[in-house]
Protein backbone atom coordinates (compact mmCIF):
# COMPACT_ATOMS: atom_id res chain seq x y z
CA UNK A 1 0.00 0.00 0.00
CA UNK A 2 1.29 3.32 -0.74
CA UNK A 3 2.46 5.05 2.29
CA UNK A 4 0.16 8.46 1.04
CA UNK A 5 -2.92 6.26 2.17
CA UNK A 6 -1.45 6.93 6.07
CA UNK A 7 -2.42 9.92 6.43
CA UNK A 8 -5.72 10.70 8.57
CA UNK A 9 -7.12 13.62 6.70
CA UNK A 10 -7.69 14.77 2.43
CA UNK A 11 -9.45 17.17 0.57
CA UNK A 12 -11.06 15.75 -2.57
CA UNK A 13 -11.83 18.21 -4.92
CA UNK A 14 -13.91 17.13 -8.01
CA UNK A 15 -12.59 18.87 -11.20
CA UNK A 16 -15.21 21.73 -12.70
CA UNK A 17 -16.74 21.51 -15.94
CA UNK A 18 -20.19 22.52 -17.27
CA UNK A 19 -19.95 19.84 -19.73
CA UNK A 20 -17.66 17.21 -19.24
CA UNK A 21 -18.08 13.61 -19.08
CA UNK A 22 -15.30 12.19 -16.90
CA UNK A 23 -14.75 12.51 -13.51
CA UNK A 24 -11.69 13.92 -12.32
CA UNK A 25 -10.75 14.80 -9.04
CA UNK A 26 -7.91 16.41 -6.83
CA UNK A 27 -6.77 15.02 -3.42
CA UNK A 28 -4.79 17.47 -1.38
CA UNK A 29 -3.32 17.21 1.44
CA UNK A 30 -4.91 20.21 3.82
CA UNK A 31 -2.30 20.93 5.84
CA UNK A 32 -0.09 22.17 3.03
CA UNK A 33 -2.34 22.33 0.32
CA UNK A 34 -0.60 20.26 -2.45
CA UNK A 35 -1.78 17.61 -4.57
CA UNK A 36 -1.19 14.23 -2.95
CA UNK A 37 -3.33 12.39 -5.36
CA UNK A 38 -4.77 12.27 -8.64
CA UNK A 39 -7.95 10.84 -9.64
CA UNK A 40 -8.66 10.22 -13.25
CA UNK A 41 -10.90 8.69 -15.66
CA UNK A 42 -8.47 7.62 -18.99
CA UNK A 43 -10.63 5.17 -20.31
CA UNK A 44 -13.52 6.29 -20.79
CA UNK A 45 -15.71 4.78 -24.13
CA UNK A 46 -17.83 6.69 -26.55
CA UNK A 47 -21.01 4.86 -25.55
CA UNK A 48 -20.38 5.85 -21.96
CA UNK A 49 -19.46 9.38 -22.85
CA UNK A 50 -23.02 9.81 -24.52
CA UNK A 51 -24.72 8.44 -21.58
CA UNK A 52 -23.14 10.82 -19.17
CA UNK A 53 -24.96 13.15 -20.65
CA UNK A 54 -28.43 11.37 -20.02
CA UNK A 55 -30.43 10.57 -17.30
CA UNK A 56 -28.77 7.36 -16.98
CA UNK A 57 -25.45 8.86 -15.78
CA UNK A 58 -25.59 7.05 -12.18
CA UNK A 59 -25.71 3.72 -14.78
CA UNK A 60 -22.93 3.97 -16.83
CA UNK A 61 -19.49 2.46 -15.74
CA UNK A 62 -16.46 3.79 -14.66
CA UNK A 63 -13.03 2.87 -14.23
CA UNK A 64 -10.87 5.75 -11.86
CA UNK A 65 -7.30 5.57 -11.75
CA UNK A 66 -5.85 7.18 -8.34
CA UNK A 67 -1.82 8.59 -8.56
CA UNK A 68 0.54 9.97 -7.15
CA UNK A 69 1.40 13.52 -8.82
CA UNK A 70 4.35 11.76 -10.23
CA UNK A 71 1.69 9.32 -12.38
CA UNK A 72 2.98 6.42 -9.75
CA UNK A 73 -0.33 4.07 -9.32
CA UNK A 74 -1.89 3.83 -6.43
CA UNK A 75 -5.03 2.01 -7.16
CA UNK A 76 -7.91 1.66 -9.14
CA UNK A 77 -11.74 2.19 -8.67
CA UNK A 78 -13.92 0.44 -11.33
CA UNK A 79 -17.49 -0.98 -11.66
CA UNK A 80 -19.52 -2.21 -14.86
CA UNK A 81 -22.81 -1.91 -15.73
CA UNK A 82 -24.87 -1.92 -12.27
CA UNK A 83 -28.13 -3.73 -12.45
CA UNK A 84 -30.54 -3.20 -9.51
CA UNK A 85 -27.54 -2.19 -7.42
CA UNK A 86 -23.66 -1.15 -7.56
CA UNK A 87 -21.19 -3.68 -7.27
CA UNK A 88 -17.74 -1.48 -7.24
CA UNK A 89 -13.88 -3.31 -7.17
CA UNK A 90 -10.85 -1.72 -5.79
CA UNK A 91 -7.65 -3.02 -6.95
CA UNK A 92 -4.42 -1.96 -5.66
CA UNK A 93 -1.43 -0.93 -8.03
CA UNK A 94 -0.46 -4.31 -8.89
CA UNK A 95 -4.05 -4.96 -10.50
CA UNK A 96 -5.26 -7.37 -7.31
CA UNK A 97 -8.58 -6.92 -6.05
CA UNK A 98 -8.13 -5.60 -2.39
CA UNK A 99 -12.03 -5.33 -1.81
CA UNK A 100 -15.21 -3.36 -2.73
CA UNK A 101 -18.33 -2.41 -2.16
CA UNK A 102 -21.82 -3.94 -2.50
CA UNK A 103 -24.79 -1.30 -2.77
CA UNK A 104 -27.70 -2.28 -0.28
CA UNK A 105 -30.72 -2.48 -2.45
CA UNK A 106 -33.83 0.10 -1.61
CA UNK A 107 -31.80 2.57 1.12
CA UNK A 108 -32.71 6.02 2.08
CA UNK A 109 -29.67 7.87 1.88
CA UNK A 110 -27.03 5.43 0.25
CA UNK A 111 -25.76 2.30 2.03
CA UNK A 112 -22.72 -0.09 1.38
CA UNK A 113 -21.09 -2.89 2.40
CA UNK A 114 -17.58 -2.61 2.28
CA UNK A 115 -16.17 -6.02 1.90
CA UNK A 116 -12.07 -7.60 1.76
CA UNK A 117 -10.72 -9.32 -1.41
CA UNK A 118 -12.61 -12.42 -0.71
CA UNK A 119 -15.73 -10.45 -0.14
CA UNK A 120 -16.45 -11.22 4.33
CA UNK A 121 -17.80 -8.14 5.55
CA UNK A 122 -15.43 -5.62 6.50
CA UNK A 123 -17.38 -2.23 7.73
CA UNK A 124 -20.59 -0.79 6.54
CA UNK A 125 -20.86 3.05 4.67
CA UNK A 126 -23.51 4.68 5.54
CA UNK A 127 -25.30 8.05 4.69
CA UNK A 128 -27.99 10.22 5.54
CA UNK A 129 -31.01 11.08 3.09
CA UNK A 130 -30.99 14.87 4.28
CA UNK A 131 -27.15 15.79 3.63
CA UNK A 132 -24.21 14.70 2.07
CA UNK A 133 -22.40 13.12 5.03
CA UNK A 134 -21.19 9.30 4.80
CA UNK A 135 -19.80 7.16 7.78
CA UNK A 136 -17.91 4.25 7.62
CA UNK A 137 -18.98 1.96 11.12
CA UNK A 138 -17.83 -1.38 12.46
CA UNK A 139 -20.65 -2.05 14.59
CA UNK A 140 -20.71 0.82 16.86
CA UNK A 141 -17.32 2.37 15.79
CA UNK A 142 -16.76 4.80 13.24
CA UNK A 143 -13.55 4.19 11.11
CA UNK A 144 -13.74 7.32 8.94
CA UNK A 145 -16.54 9.88 8.34
CA UNK A 146 -16.43 11.77 4.48
CA UNK A 147 -18.81 15.28 4.68
CA UNK A 148 -19.06 17.86 1.81
CA UNK A 149 -17.16 20.85 1.71
CA UNK A 150 -19.30 24.24 1.10
CA UNK A 151 -17.93 25.77 -2.54
CA UNK A 152 -19.78 28.95 -2.76
CA UNK A 153 -23.57 29.20 -4.54
CA UNK A 154 -22.19 30.32 -7.84
CA UNK A 155 -20.13 26.80 -8.15
CA UNK A 156 -23.13 24.69 -6.79
CA UNK A 157 -25.42 26.27 -8.95
CA UNK A 158 -23.32 26.24 -12.06
CA UNK A 159 -21.59 23.17 -11.85
CA UNK A 160 -21.47 19.50 -10.84
CA UNK A 161 -18.27 19.78 -8.79
CA UNK A 162 -18.06 18.54 -5.69
CA UNK A 163 -15.49 18.97 -2.62
CA UNK A 164 -15.41 16.26 0.11
CA UNK A 165 -13.39 16.24 3.54
CA UNK A 166 -12.28 12.45 4.45
CA UNK A 167 -11.36 12.10 7.82
CA UNK A 168 -10.08 8.28 9.35
CA UNK A 169 -10.41 7.59 12.63
CA UNK A 170 -7.12 7.34 14.73
CA UNK A 171 -7.60 3.73 15.26
CA UNK A 172 -7.26 2.52 11.50
CA UNK A 173 -3.70 1.51 11.84
CA UNK A 174 -1.38 2.79 9.36
CA UNK A 175 -0.67 0.21 6.33
CA UNK A 176 -4.15 -1.48 6.96
CA UNK A 177 -6.15 -1.93 3.70
CA UNK A 178 -9.11 -0.88 4.72
CA UNK A 179 -7.56 2.43 4.20
CA UNK A 180 -7.36 1.67 0.50
CA UNK A 181 -11.09 0.96 0.33
CA UNK A 182 -11.94 3.88 2.83
CA UNK A 183 -10.10 6.62 0.40
CA UNK A 184 -11.37 4.59 -2.80
CA UNK A 185 -15.09 4.98 -1.57
CA UNK A 186 -15.14 8.76 -1.71
CA UNK A 187 -14.97 8.51 -5.59
CA UNK A 188 -17.78 5.69 -5.28
CA UNK A 189 -19.95 8.27 -3.49
CA UNK A 190 -19.69 10.53 -5.92
CA UNK A 191 -20.34 8.44 -9.00
CA UNK A 192 -22.55 6.27 -7.63
CA UNK A 193 -24.62 8.03 -5.62
CA UNK A 194 -24.33 11.90 -5.89
CA UNK A 195 -23.82 12.54 -9.72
Amino acid sequence: MHPVLDRNVFLVKEHVGLFKASNNYDVYDPETGQVIIECREPNLGLLTKLFRFSDYKTMTPFELVLSTPDGENILTVKRGIPFLRSKVQVLDSEGEVVGGYKQKLLTIGGKFDVLDDEGNFLCKLKGKWTGWNFRFLNGDEELAQVSKKWTGLGKELLTSADNYVLQISDTVEPGHPVRMLIVAAVMCIDMVLKE
